[in-house]
């Protein structure tokens, strides 16, 4: 187990290496000066210089690469070229909407898939297994950005029961769950879809399988079978797919907070690109990144726990 576990850290730390030197060179060759665009086209050359040397902008660009990695891993990623405030105090303030956001959504779309593919599975060919796939089906074509402007018409403007948008701080938690409840069913959708179908698919496999069939043998139900064996096997490709399902809905949400009005890490992202603040784009991404990889490291070890085979090859 320690040999597993030492290689997969062994994999995170390259990966977080090699991330943020491809998002330090993407984002540097983007077109536009972060400087010409905040004095406007008319600037003097000689100020447009001395804001580019106040920004750290004159210096070359491997020093700002060893610096940006040298203060992140200080926790200090900076300061924002637009509004001279540390980027992590902004990046604290949006992860405190976006990592609930993605959390709840994550729950959501777990509450309903589980069931739902468990159903299909134990039923496999009638009707409650051919009605969860035409469901599923659907929750895959409806694109989320759609079934949120759907909901927001719906509850927020029809019947007027939820807000149809923004967020009112965590000072007062029912009304901060109630901003979030229709941006996390917009996002709970298409992924509850997937993962019923993931899970599906995997108990099916599973329940083909001989130990399945001796466990019939012995005296235990279809049902029994199931729950007590098949549930457990299939749950490896159904963790990678609440892992990758995490890292989407945490960054990939920059419609749905656009959408609803949400100042999460999306909007910021959005905001920062539209102002060629650099600093902040770099950072932002760069937590997004090492999210979706400790994520990935976490679902590694999730594996070990639930397949002990892999224990005992390490």
């Amino acid at each position: 187990m320690l040999a597993y576990l030492t290689r997969r850290l062994t994999s995170l730390i390259l990966s977080l290496a090699v991330a943020s030197l491809v998002i330090f060179l993407v984002v540097e060759v983007a077109p536009g000066d972060p400087a010409s665009y905040m004095l406007g086209l008319n600037a003097q050359p000689d100020t447009v210089a001395a804001l580019r040397a106040e920004l750290g902008l004159d210096v070359p660009r491997w020093e700002r690469y060893f610096a940006w990695v040298g203060g992140m891993l200080q926790g200090d990623f900076g300061t924002s070229y637009t509004y001279r405030t540390q980027v992590s105090d902004m990046i604290a303030d949006r992860l405190w909407i976006s990592l609930p956001l993605a959390l709840f959504a994550l729950t959501l779309s777990t509450l309903v898939a589980f069931p739902a593919g468990i159903l299909a599975a134990a039923h496999r060919g009638k009707p409650a297994d051919m009605g969860v796939m035409a469901a599923t089906q659907l929750g895959v074509a409806i694109p989320n950005f759609w079934f949120a402007m759907l909901l927001v018409l719906l509850f927020a403007i029809r019947l007027r029961i939820m807000p149809s948008g923004g967020f009112p701080g965590w000072d007062e938690p029912l009304l901060a769950l109630r901003a979030l409840t229709l941006p996390a069913i917009a996002l709970a959708l298409p992924q509850a879809a997937i993962l019923a179908r993931v899970l599906r698919s995997s108990l099916i496999d599973a329940l083909g399988e001989d130990y399945i069939r001796t466990a019939r043998a012995k005296g235990l139900t279809r049902g029994q079978a199931l729950w007590r064996h098949g549930l457990r096997n299939a749950l490896i490709p159904v963790l990678t797919i609440l892992g990758l399902q995490f890292s989407f809905l945490l960054a990939g949400a920059i419609i749905i907070e656009q959408v609803f009005y949400l100042p999460g890490l999306g909007r910021l992202i959005f905001q920062s690109i539209s102002q060629r603040d650099l600093i902040v784009v770099e950072s932002v991404v760069m937590l997004l990144v090492f999210a979706v990889i400790l994520v990935n490291f976490l679902t590694d070890l999730a594996y070990a726990v639930v397949d002990p085979r892999l224990r005992r090859r390490a």
